[in-house]
């Protein structure tokens, strides 16, 4: 199987933070969705480096302040739209926020944006996996991207296929707007690698939000790992990286 990927215009260098326009769009181009993708605040999971996968963990009182300055901040630039979520509580605990503070009556929860699922991975402390699940632990950093996890995983291909997917049916809904999904750190690395071709998505920050235009299946990023509006709030500097040791 081959690796999912996008047509795009635009590659970034996942190493450099690019923080978006804190003012946002005067209007989106007509024939443009313009997606803004959020990772869900910190939970209880993140903090103590534990995988999550689809299994659920709530936001700890970190992630509960991350999501209020999201809110803050996407309710002072252009008004999106409709707000779309994973139906994991701690993507749609934000994405809750967010909606309230935008005055958007309800999230749309779309299944297709949960977390990728890592199998037997899941639940354990990320510095044991390799001893206690070696098959799975190698399945997860493998290259070999259509490689299923075991205990029940995803590939990485089987993740980006159903992500992309998931963002073209909500970008031909909104051609001309403004839309916010909140997803996760796996789907969003799955997103950018697909789109520019990079080995490596770099750091995906918990509460960073992330602007991506689409345009006749044309993508292209205008900004990456955004997180100047958690200055006075903190957040977990070691991130999601599936490349890695760190999450």
């Amino acid at each position: 199987m081959a690796t999912c990927l996008v047509s795009n215009e635009q590659t970034i260098n996942p190493a450099v933070a690019i923080p978006s326009d804190a003012e946002g769009p005067i209007e989106v181009p007509h024939d443009v969705a313009e997606i803004v993708i959020v990772r869900h605040g910190e939970t209880t999971w993140n903090a103590s480096g534990r995988i999550q996968g689809q299994l659920e963990s709530e936001l700890n009182e970190m992630g509960w302040k991350q999501a209020a300055a999201i809110a803050e901040r996407l309710a002072k630039e252009l008004k999106p739209t409709a707000i779309y979520s994973s139906e994991l509580s701690r993507a749609k605990n934000t994405a809750d926020m967010i909606a309230k503070n935008c005055h958007i009556p309800e999230v749309i929860v779309v299944p297709e944006l949960k977390e990728r699922h890592v199998g037997s991975l899941q639940g354990l402390v990320w510095s044991e996996i390799q001893e206690k699940e070696p098959e799975a632990y190698h399945a997860f950093f493998s290259t070999q991207n259509d490689l299923e996890i075991p205990g029940g995983g995803e590939s990485f291909n089987q993740l980006c296929e159903r992500s992309v997917a998931a963002l073209e049916e909500i970008a031909s809904r909104h051609k001309g707007e403004r839309v916010i999904v909140v997803t996760h750190g796996g789907v969003l690395r799955a997103i950018f690698m697909s789109v520019t071709r990079e080995a490596s998505a770099g750091k995906v920050l918990n509460a960073s939000i992330n602007v991506l235009h689409l345009s006749e299946k044309k993508w292209n990023f205008k900004s990456w790992s955004d997180v100047s509006h958690l200055n006075e709030v903190g957040f977990l500097q070691r991130g999601f990286n599936g490349d890695s040791f760190q999450h």
